[in-house]
């Protein structure tokens, strides 16, 4: 196994800037200098989208970046020792010691255990402390090697996990809060990665239990493998607490168990209160109880459901965005083959594709298709991956129904989640009917498992019970109450959008634009992107509306990034150096379709960014309609040119947008944060930044100035710019 670290992948005592994503991009610059990534941009833009979504930083001065993509070659682990320490967002102050992990999209096992390995070694203080006072990057290389045990010296286990052999045994000796039998926590924890956090927030649990006379045993469900906890383990627990960013696998597992439920991180920063919340909840009457199926004693509360604690509006925004998340793979791959077979075929392919999928073949090319076909193969082709689309798109309703049931009810609420789904497509009740469909399977059979059934009929419940039942009531409403009048509902709709030309089309298509920048993927973009794939299946050369929606939708998209990327170009000395390298980043994402690309510079600068991108993403949104505009394909920006109708007017319609945002956001952050003046002086001279920056502290107007203080002063001054 080659060397996940080298002296060359050590930085020690060096100034990396001020920001986390500069840090970022610098170890990523030196992973790939040493042929271990192909493209330093793509291992730093994995790992920031990484950080954007949970911080990286631990207590004790740590930061852990990291990232499994196809941009790393060979897995590395890079160290930076960093004066003067960067903010990372643990809650204890800045990191002076950053590590990040970089392994490659499908890496092995024993790497990914040797990186858990080490996210485990920076819980420990001795560790650490050595790092500190390493004086040469040779030292640094000799401690982590010795930590991950590819050196003589051996390390003392540090977490009891999941082997049904020794978890019955206490982990650790001290006070305890029972002569009979210790209090005894079980915990999960997993994070998007499954190689830091996941170990380190486990590591934290068993260290705190262990300080508190508490028994924790530990299931890390990471990337280098899951070990489930014993169910007698479980069954002796007096509480459970979910440390995750994602899905717990096997969840059913807990049922009736008193728990708490939070971010990993929050695993590492605060082990201890978790713990005694988790059996704070434990010992109140009507504390919180993990419903499913069935529960593990027959005594056991699960009168509470497991989202009890969340607000109504935030559970709805939960369950619906899950069943939006895997409702968008239909669609995208669904969307673009049928584009694909539209460009092959001819846009008459779809009175073709049936039979000629049916009755022909490659070795028996049909004879009769349309005349835009590109010849008998383009024909036999076109009409196979129109097919295969059209069949993909078929499951949009009853997949997003499935998914909202499932966000609810767990695995028992899949399957009458789709076939209520499937029922409102038959019924006519459409996307709206799928949303209502989906919220009724899911809490209809919530309920059912929240039942304390009787033990020989536990087994049953989740596979046969709850799916029979479930289905029966909600697809029996859909089908006997529900589905007419959504039906009607969404025939008017329907229609009513059909008739829209002139003004009412650009309005919709303001409205539509706006939405998409509202949120940069956020839950209000969803809304607006899944309202335009909806209907994009109904869509036809006599009915080109939901084709015009979705051509609306996708230029609006692209805006955002695109102005960022512009902006950052036009006046790039207003810009920090990782905005700078985030705007060039952003030109392929925001041709691609991908509005997330413009979420660093809204989270640096909302009151700016945002209000910027929406009246550009508007006016976007109003010029396609008003062009009439089509999209037969539902992703990929420029890079779908070929499901795009009118492909000029709809490159006009981003170009004017990108212009429109991008000066507004350059007038917002110039005349807005200094007055006029002082801004475009430092805009356009540099110099004018070092004499301003200690004023513009106390004098800017607007929200979040000192910040903006902070990157009027030039970004580079210091920095090692072979680095950054």
């Amino acid at each position: 196994m080659t060397s996940l670290i080298t002296t060359e992948l050590v930085i020690l005592d060096a100034d990396q800037g001020t920001e986390s994503s500069a840090v970022i991009r610098a170890l990523a610059a030196t992973i790939a200098e040493q042929g271990r990534a192909n493209s330093a941009d793509g291992l730093a833009a994995a790992a920031i989208a990484r950080e954007e979504k949970t911080p990286t930083g631990v207590p004790g001065g740590i930061a852990i970046p990291h990232a499994r993509t196809e941009a790393v070659t060979e897995p590395s682990l890079a160290m930076a020792r960093l004066n003067p320490p960067v903010d990372f967002g643990a809650k204890d102050g800045p990191a002076d010691l950053v590590f990040m992990i970089a392994a490659p999209d499908g890496a092995g096992k024993d790497h990914l255990k040797l990186l858990s390995k080490l996210a485990r070694s920076l819980v420990k203080k001795d560790f650490v402390a050595s790092l500190r006072a390493a004086a040469t990057e040779q030292e640094v290389v000799d401690l982590v090697e010795t930590a991950l045990g590819l050196r003589e010296t051996p390390e003392e286990p540090t977490t009891s996990e999941a082997d049904p052999t020794t978890e019955a045994a206490p982990t650790s000796a001290g006070p305890r809060e029972s002569a009979e039998r210790p209090r005894r926590v079980v915990a999960v924890t997993a994070c998007p990665t499954g190689i830091a956090h996941t170990y380190m927030a486990a590591d934290a649990l068993v260290q705190a239990g262990s300080d508190l006379g508490i028994d924790v045993v530990t299931e890390t469900q990471g990337s280098s493998g899951t070990t489930p906890i014993d169910q007698s383990v479980i069954a002796a627990a007096d509480a459970v607490v979910f440390a995750v960013d994602v899905d717990v696998r096997d969840k059913a597992r807990f049922a009736g168990k008193p728990y708490v439920q939070v971010p990993v991180k929050a695993g590492i920063d605060d082990p201890q209160g978790l713990i005694r919340k988790a059996l704070a909840e434990a010992d109140a009457p009507n504390g919180r109880r993990l419903a499913a199926a069935h529960a593990a004693d027959e005594g056991e509360d699960t009168s509470s459901s497991a989202g009890s604690r969340e607000s109504v509006g935030a559970h709805l925004k939960r369950v619906l965005l899950t069943g939006v998340s895997y409702m968008i793979p239909f669609v995208a791959a669904g969307g673009l083959l049928m584009a694909l077979g539209f460009l092959l075929g001819g846009f008459d392919i779809p009175d073709y594709a049936e039979d000629i999928v049916l009755g022909n073949s490659l070795w028996n090319l049909p004879t009769e298709y349309g005349d835009l076909a590109l010849g008998p193969v383009g024909a036999y082709l076109g009409a196979v991956a129109f097919q295969i689309g059209n069949l993909s798109m078929s499951f949009l309703v009853a997949a997003l129904a499935g998914y909202i049931a499932f966000g609810i009810a767990d695995r028992p609420g899949i399957a009458p989640g789709f076939t209520v789904g499937a029922v409102a497509v038959l019924m006519g009740a459409g996307f709206i009917g799928g949303i209502i469909g989906g919220l009724l399977a899911g809490y209809i059979a919530h309920w059912i498992g929240s039942f304390a059934a009787p033990r020989w009929l536990r087994g049953l419940m989740p596979v046969v019970i709850i799916p029979l039942v479930a289905s029966l009531v909600s697809s029996g409403l859909m089908f006997m109450v529900l589905g007419g009048p959504i039906s009607a509902l969404t025939e008017g709709l329907d229609s009513w959008l059909s008739s829209m030309t002139g003004t009412a089309a650009v309005v919709l298509g303001l409205i539509l634009g706006a939405m998409m920048a509202v949120d940069l993927g956020g839950p209000v973009n969803k809304v607006a992107y899944s309202f335009a794939v909806a209907g994009l299946a109904a869509g036809s050369v006599e009915n080109p509306v939901p084709w015009e929606i979705m051509a609306t939708v996708m230029a609006a998209g692209m805006v955002p990034p695109l102005a960022m990327a512009l902006a950052t170009a036009l006046r790039p000395r207003i810009f920090s150096q990782a905005e700078k390298e985030n705007g060039k980043a952003a030109w392929l994402l925001g041709a691609a379709f991908i509005s997330e690309g413009a979420i660093p510079f809204a989270a640096s600068d909302p009151l700016r960014v945002i209000p910027a991108s929406v009246v550009g993403a508007g006016v976007t949104g109003g010029m396609t309609m008003a062009f009439s505009v089509t999209s037969q394909a539902p992703h990929g920006g420029v890079f779908v040119f070929f499901a795009i109708d009118s492909f000029l007017l709809f490159l006009l319609s981003v170009v004017v947008g990108t212009i429109i945002s991008a000066l507004l956001v350059l007038a917002l952050k110039i005349f807005v944060r200094k007055g006029g003046a002082a801004g475009l002086a430092e805009a356009t001279d540099p110099s004018a930044a070092t004499t301003t920056a200690s004023a513009s502290t106390g004098s800017t107007t607007g929200p979040g100035s000192a910040d903006e203080a902070k990157t009027a002063e030039p970004v580079s001054s210091s920095a090692d710019a072979s680095r950054v």
